[in-house]
């Protein structure tokens, strides 16, 4: 199932992540391992926040895909489920 897994960094964990030489190279082993189908990088709420487009397949994921984010950068994450058109029009048909 796809899922919009949402990041936001408090500034102070923030600033220090910016601040880290390999920052950008971590970010995107992060993206490749968790295999985001989409990542977005911007602000709410004043904070910085991510938000990638992952498929997750079994509950077993969450802490894989949760767990670097809490512990290496300090975020709070949240986790949407998700659909495309597509998976909208399938589901709509399923009403009739």
């Amino acid at each position: 199932m796809r899922f919009l897994v949402r990041a936001q960094i408090p500034t102070e964990m923030g600033n220090k992540m910016v601040k880290n030489p390999k920052f950008l190279q971590e970010l995107e082993n992060y993206i490749h391992k968790v295999k985001a189908e989409a990542s977005y990088f911007f602000e709410a709420g004043g904070d910085r926040t991510f938000a990638f487009i992952v498929n997750i397949e079994s509950a077993e994921m969450i802490p894989y895909i949760a767990e670097p984010l809490f512990q290496d950068i300090g975020a709070k994450v949240e986790f949407h489920p998700v659909m495309v058109f597509e998976d909208l029009k399938k589901a709509i048909e399923h009403l009739s």
